[in-house]
């Protein structure tokens, strides 16, 4: 099973976005997702409809982060994002015979739904904001160690 990137594709493009103070074209944000820019506008827009970005069109526009970092958690945008798969993990056989197959697959199952249950509650107790402060305190800390390797 293939894994679906896009959450944290998002969160990185937003963290970009709420850093650069400025209103970031759909290709800058491809850059940042390693992407093309047709998968971030399309990315956007579920997330513009959800009410947590915004757009211009034309000269200095671009996209813009159009919510309350604090009071946007990392579920809300799981949710805008159509609430991807979270575990690349599954069943083999999703309808097998084999009497085996099938209790390997009942006990699985509800394992991994319990699994995907506590990860996306914890998903609801980080902010964007939390996540932000993150951010900024690892650079802030990458910034100290460059200056301390270059003698500054």
């Amino acid at each position: 099973m293939r894994r679906d990137g896009r959450l944290s594709a998002t969160l990185h493009a937003l963290m970009h976005m709420a850093d650069s103070g400025r209103p970031m074209t759909s290709a800058e944000l491809a850059a940042c997702m390693g992407t093309n820019a047709v998968v971030v506008r399309r990315t956007m827009a579920g997330l513009r409809e959800a009410g947590l970005v915004r757009s211009e069109k034309g000269h200095g526009g671009g996209w813009e982060i159009a919510c309350d970092l604090s009071k946007v958690t990392l579920k809300d945008i799981y949710d805008a994002l159509g609430s991807p798969t979270l575990l690349a993990v599954g069943v083999q056989l999703e309808h097998p015979s084999c009497l085996v197959e099938q209790a390997v697959n009942h006990t699985l199952t509800g394992a991994f739904r319990e699994a995907e249950a506590l990860l996306v509650a914890r998903l609801g107790d980080v902010t964007l904001a939390a996540l932000a402060d993150e951010f900024r305190a690892r650079a802030a800390a990458h910034r100290r160690q460059q200056a301390r390797r270059h003698g500054s």
